[in-house]
Formats: structure tokens, sequence, C-alpha cells
């Protein structure tokens, strides 16, 4: 099938792709960033928008750097605020795909060139692939390891891989710019999840994503436990924001946390009041933990062995945090 907005055939000129990225403190990884998509071995035009945030480092002095390629160019982002960005750079993009890229992610060679025949191909409005966390400390490892597993995120494509297919939603994406008009955009309420929303409302609205593992793209995890405390209560909070939004987008996966964590309290609480036997619940889920991270942890290096069931603990304690807390939206 090909769409209206695509054509990377032989016969036809490929569409030229907007590569938009948010950027706020990205110093020290925004060259290389910009770098993967230029270099990108696709037949067609490419531009890349940055949306400039009010960086704390040197990120806007490496971004007029940048602009001496004529494929690059900035607009200010006032809010430093992911979906504003996204939009801004949106708006200020003359492409007719738009590909969304992170300051500090490295596009494998052929992404942009795969990622517009499978628009031509499916008839999507936007395809995307998997999220390769990759580590470079013990602690990372361990992290990416947890983050590509489904004991730690459960089966999201997008995480732990899969058939290439409908889907519900897909990491970064390319899209057809015709789709985000019709659904208007990210929504701004939405720091974090905005991608989730977003191709929420482009199904609703009868539109297709598709994921690819064909489509990898790098990530690089946090360095630090406290950190990654925070990243998941705040993907916790704002997966129930999006679920109070669009009541249809409850999954079963979203409650797993939640629910662990509220069976951890309640059996603490009733060994510390009750009986011993409140044990039960706690211990169980740490022997699952345990369990489950010695079977899927072939191959890390012996110390993140040792970690990975305390991330594991951190990832699903935060996230249902966030999850049970998030009374109405909250900035970071």
């Amino acid at each position: 099938m090909t769409g209206p907005d695509t054509a990377p055939s032989a016969a036809h000129s490929w569409p030229g792709v907007s590569v938009v990225m948010p950027v706020l403190n990205e110093e020290g990884h925004l060259r290389a960033a910009v770098s993967s998509v230029l270099d990108q071995d696709y037949p067609g035009e490419i531009e890349v928008v940055l949306a400039l945030g009010p960086s704390h480092d040197k990120t806007d002095q490496v971004a007029a750097t940048l602009k001496a390629d004529p494929r690059v160019r900035t607009v200010p982002s006032p809010t430093g605020r992911t979906p504003n960005a996204l939009n801004l750079a949106i708006a200020a993009a003359k492409h007719p795909i738009i590909a969304r890229v992170d300051g500090h992610s490295l596009l494998p060679l052929g992404y942009l060139r795969r990622a517009v025949e499978l628009l031509d191909e499916t008839g999507a409005d936007n395809v995307g692939g998997l999220m390769s966390a990759r580590g470079v400390t013990d602690f990372e490892k361990a992290v990416a390891h947890a983050m590509t597993s489904r004991i730690g995120v459960g089966n999201a494509p997008f995480h732990v891989g899969g058939a290439e297919g409908p889907a519900d939603t897909v990491y970064l994406g390319v899209f057809r710019r015709a789709a985000l008009e019709r659904v208007g955009g990210y929504d701004e309420d939405f720091s974090r999840a905005q991608d989730w929303e977003m191709n929420f409302r482009i199904r609703e609205s009868g539109g297709l994503v598709w994921f690819s593992p064909t489509l990898s793209v790098s990530y690089r995890p946090r360095g630090s436990l406290r950190a990654l405390a925070r990243q998941y209560f705040h993907y916790g909070r704002w997966r129930r924001h999006v679920v109070r939004t669009h009541r249809g987008s409850v999954n079963l996966r979203y409650l797993a946390p939640p629910t662990a964590l509220l069976g951890v309290v309640a059996g603490i609480v009733v060994s510390t009041f009750i009986s011993l036997w409140g044990l039960t619940l706690p211990l169980g889920y740490l022997a699952l933990v345990v369990g489950g991270a010695v079977a899927v942890g072939r191959g890390l290096p012996p110390r993140a062995k040792v970690i990975e069931p305390v991330v594991l603990v951190t990832m699903h304690m935060s996230w249902g945090a966030g999850f049970l807390t998030s009374w109405r939206p909250v900035e970071e």
C-alpha cells in the first residue's frame, strides 16, 4: 500500500524528512545525535530542527556550530518541556515526514530509509521500533537488562522486541505529518508519556501504529539508583494521567506494579500488627524477583547480576508509587 505522503520506490521521488529534536542540556551528546541523522543513507532531503530549551550548559553553543550545515535549523523552546518543544519543531519543519529523535539518541545508518519504506508498505501513520538500552557501567548494564526483559517492563514490544506488526506505541516514531495534524500534535499537558498518549489518539482516529524490530535506537540508562527511581516514579505518575485522560487506554500491565506495591505494604503492616504470616506477600514478591533475575540474567557481569534484583524492585515499586499517587498532572 502506498500512502499519499510517501513513495519510496524507483519510480517515485523519496519524500523529504524533517527530524525534530527537543533539546535541553545535551552539550555532551547533541553533536553525535545530529551527526547520526545527517549521515543517514537516505535518498531524499533531510533537515534537522532543534527546539532549544533554556539549557544550563553549552548546548546552545554546540547547536550554533551545527547550524554551519544548512540542513540544521533551530527554534527557541522557552519552557524546555518536551511536548512543547516537539510541537514548535514540527511547526517549523517543512517536510511531509516527521521523525522524532532525542538529543542523546544515535540513529543506525539505515533508520530513516527503512522507516519511510515501512510507512509506504504498511500505510501506517507512525512507525518505530526498539528502545535498545545499552549500559556501560555494571549498574547501567543491570538497568539495561531489566528494561529489555518481561520481568522488568512487561511485554511492550518497543522494550522487549517481538514480531513486526500493529502496536499500541513505539519508541520515538516516524510519522506522516498529516496524521500529526489530524490529531492536533502532542498534548502539552503531558511532560512524560506524550508518545504513548499521541499514539493512542492516532489509533483512536483510525490510524495505524506499526512496530518493527529493524528500527532499533540505542538508549543509555540512568546511572544511579536514585535517578532510576525518579525516572520510574514519573513514568508511573504520567501513565496514570494517560489512563485518567483516556479511559479506554488502561492495560492490565499497568496495574501490576501498583498491585505489587500494595501487596508488599499490606504484608508488612499485617506482619507488624497482626501476624507474621503477612510476610508471605513481600517475601513471595522478593523470591519472584530474585528468581526471575537469575533466570534471565545469563551473560551479565557478576556484579550486574547482584545488582539486578535491586534494580527490578526499584523500577516496580517506584512505578507503582507514582501511579498510586498521581492525583493530578504534576511538573517534575
